[in-house]
């Protein structure tokens, strides 16, 4: 076995590669090679360390340097004098990072406990090996070789995992119906559909951690007494499709997937299923009447999937994230996995944080950690110095969370009490500048575009909240609006088939809870103080302060903008587009925003 004295980590997940980083590894072994250092040090392609915004990330051992945004003009450099001289290269430092022993350290990571990312940016997800040296498949040898299927679920039950996907339903509970259906059949199902906009975590996993699942998997069907597992997996994700397939071919060649696992009685055999980004295929039924063949559209339940599930038969769903952490709840024990969390939610959550935030990327927090804690501590707060306005949890599904609730702890419980909900874990930022209806208005557009149509309520009540948010933006909103949209909302929560029906008002109704006077100003005032819907904005020259330089109207598209040189301009309301290129042009502060 070569042991290297310094082993060169570099990011290869979607982001990262989307910005070369393929292209960056070769020229790094091309560059170690032609040193001769090629026996000394090891490049590792590995997946997302979490630093999104500042990919591609390139990490040097043993030092723990962490380098982003580097580029290939950056490979030389980082070759001389950091991997020949020991120099660390100061200006490529990623602003998380001050040369300390191991990323970890550094101020990105520090309140993160990584569970479910235990692997990712650690390992080679290619190399099967690499897994089992993390103690890769060591899980199911125990189960298979010293526990009961019983003895399984009772673990999972004890340990109070809930599931990851959204609802929070306690996951050794589901094992357990499965277990006690009857059935000649049993299957077990993956959901990787991830249609949350600004949702990437069960990607990252998929990419940078492929093993675990399919190890969570076949653990899961020893519990509940299957023989057969499906990942579900969009087709839009062609990184973890490959590592997926990739994987799976390993696992059988070492005798870790097939007939007669590690020499016992027990088979177990995984495919994939390839999803075309329906929203809907993420609601479990739906999912499994696509993996079936036909339109992914929801099923009445009861009868639930636990008792007949895919093709009829009993079955269990969990999603990517809720199964990487069965591994290690194996391992550790229940009483360790207990230990992280808080009492009524154990365990760590992934979140995917984006927008108006400075560290952008993947990060995993225990349960309990406050909003304040994420936003600031891990997030590097807000931009420009902007005032944090509110962070949409639980995408379409999900709510906003204000600023008088920034120190509330993050579980599944009091996410709901806010009139939000945890979700699969996109974590959205908004500041000053962002209009609640507006954002409202954005994610019901999303819901109506995905609605499957099966059921009356969802298909044209959405449409119904959706119509009436349009008029209140461009300014044509009515006496009454609100009321409206809370009489409809309420409808589609209780006559929805399914959960993503029920759920898709909660973005209106979270802001109306809590933003209800910026509806109110649309629809009386016809002003939107945030300055997002164009149809409220006027944009008005003061005469004292201008110039008449006549860089606004080089810049107007319409043409809206007249006057002479050293004389004030005058903006024509009628064809003003409202698009703000002369307000950012003015180099005088003379063009305001009312």
């Amino acid at each position: 076995m070569h042991i290297y004295s310094s082993h060169v980590l570099v990011c290869s997940g979607t982001s990262c590669t989307s910005k070369k980083s393929p292209e960056l590894i070769k020229k790094l072994e091309e560059g170690i090679k032609r040193k001769k250092l090629d026996e000394k040090i090891q490049v590792i392609t590995t997946s997302c360390f979490g630093l999104c915004a500042e990919g591609p990330i390139v990490v040097v051992y043993p030092e723990g340097a962490i380098y982003s945004n580097v580029t290939l003009n950056d490979i030389d450099e980082i070759i001389n004098e950091h991997l020949v001289k020991g120099r660390i290269v100061k200006r490529l430092l990623s602003g998380n990072n001050e040369g300390n022993n191991s990323y970890e350290s550094a101020d990105f990571f520090k309140k993160q406990v990584r569970i479910a990312l235990r692997n990712c940016g650690v390992i080679n997800p290619e190399i099967i090996e690499e897994y089992i040296a993390y103690d890769g498949y060591q899980a199911l040898g125990k189960v298979l070789t010293t526990m009961t299927p019983e003895q399984v679920i009772d673990k999972v039950l004890d340990s109070g995992l809930r599931g990851r996907g959204g609802a929070g339903f306690p996951t050794g509970r589901k094992w357990l119906f499965a277990a006690n259906a009857k059935g000649d059949k049993k299957y077990v199902c993956c959901n990787a559909d991830e249609g949350d906009p600004g949702a990437f975590m069960d990607r990252s996993i998929l990419e940078g951690d492929p093993h675990s699942i399919i190890e969570a998997m076949a653990i899961a069907a020893y519990g509940i007494g299957s023989d057969q597992g499906y990942i579900y997996v969009r087709a839009e994700y062609p990184i973890a499709v490959k590592r997926l397939n990739i994987a799976i071919d390993q696992a059988k060649e070492l005798g870790l997937l097939g007939d007669k696992i590690f020499g016992t009685d027990f088979s177990f055999n995984l495919e994939l299923r390839l999803g075309a980004g329906a929203f809907v295929c993420g609601e479990e039924t739906a999912l499994m009447t696509s993996i079936e063949g036909k339109r992914g559209e929801p099923r009445p339940r009861p009868p639930f999937p636990a008792n007949k599930g895919l093709f009829q038969k009993p079955t269990i769903l969990n999603n990517v994230e809720t199964l990487s952490n069965i591994p290690i709840i194996i391992l550790k024990g229940a009483d360790w996995f207990k230990t992280i969390g808080t009492k009524k939610s154990p365990g760590t959550k992934v979140f995917a944080i984006g927008g108006k935030i400075n560290n952008t990327g993947l990060v995993e927090i225990p349960m309990g950690t406050t909003l304040r804690e994420v936003i600031y501590d891990i997030g590097g707060g807000i931009p420009n110095g902007k005032k944090f306005k509110a962070a949409q949890t639980g995408g379409p599904s999900g709510g906003c969370i204000p600023t008088e609730h920034l120190d509330v702890p993050i579980e599944y419980d009091t996410l709901i009490e806010l009139g939000s909900m945890m979700g699969s874990g996109g974590l959205i930022i908004m500041d000053e500048d962002n209009c609640m209806v507006d954002i409202a208005k954005f994610f019901l557009e999303f819901s109506v575009d995905e609605s499957c149509g099966k059921c009356p309520p969802c298909r044209i009540g959405t449409k119904r909240m959706y119509g009436i948010l349009k008029r209140i933006t461009e300014g044509k909103g009515e006496e009454g609006d609100i009321e409206t949209l809370e009489e409809l909302a309420e409808t589609i929560q209780a006559a929805a088939l399914c959960g993503l029906g029920k759920t898709s008002p909660n973005p209106v109704l979270s802001t109306l809870r809590y933003f209800r006077h910026e509806y109110e100003e649309h629809i009386v005032n016809k002003k939107c103080s945030a300055g997002v819907c164009k149809e409220l904005l006027d944009y008005i020259i003061i005469p004292n302060d201008c110039m008449g330089c006549t860089k606004c109207i080089k810049v107007c598209p319409t043409k809206a903008i007249t006057g002479k040189i050293k004389e004030p301009h005058i903006i024509d309301q009628e064809e003003c587009i409202k698009c703000g290129a002369c307000l950012e042009a003015c180099p005088f502060g003379a063009i305001i925003r009312k």
